[in-house]
């Protein structure tokens, strides 16, 4: 028993790695693969490309309108030149679409990056505001300077009144020069 459970047991041993496989496909980086799709399509969404294309496209016709016979290489129906141009579009169309998967795959990770600032930036508001609202409460139980002189002078009109002030002789020179 423990002799098949060691052989078993070599074959999927978790210490050592796996033999590389031959793969069918070949390996190619798919962020290097992305970026280049992206610059073609950047390309054909250009003028230049129409502008070259459309030259490309008239030396084609004109070549094989005029040029003798056994130098003509596409005659009139231009069939090769409605391959060449199938074709172009056949690869265009799915590198526009990457490009364009990629461009949405950047906008969503931004999206979400200033939604979570946005949740920070709502965050800290509303602590602030707390905050605010704590020192405006804290402030209203503090005395202020204002406050303390209009008492001083309630409690000075109220010794008026009731003649508790000092006594006459001195109380004028006192007070003008307290003041």
């Amino acid at each position: 028993m423990g002799s098949t459970a060691v052989s078993r047991g070599s074959r999927n041993r978790l210490d050592q790695p796996l033999t590389p496989r031959r793969k069918l496909l070949p390996d190619y980086d798919p962020e290097a693969f992305g970026v280049l799709s992206e610059r073609i399509a950047r390309f054909l969404g250009t003028g230049r490309f129409i502008v070259w294309m459309t030259l490309i496209i008239i030396v084609w016709l004109v070549w094989n309108i005029t040029a003798p016979v056994w130098l003509r290489w596409d005659p009139y129906p231009f069939i090769f030149l409605t391959l060449m141009l199938s074709l172009q579009a056949s690869y265009a169309a799915p590198l526009i679409l990457l490009a364009q998967n990629r461009q949405d795959d950047r906008d969503r990770v931004t999206h979400e990056q200033e939604r979570k600032q946005n949740e920070r930036s709502i965050a800290d508001t509303e602590y602030l505001t707390r905050e605010i609202a704590a020192l405006r409460m804290g402030l209203g139980e503090v005395a202020t300077r204002d406050w303390i002189r209009s008492e001083l002078q309630d409690l000075l009109r109220d010794m008026v009144e009731h003649r508790v002030v000092f006594p006459t002789e001195t109380g004028h020179g006192r007070e003008e020069s307290d003041r």
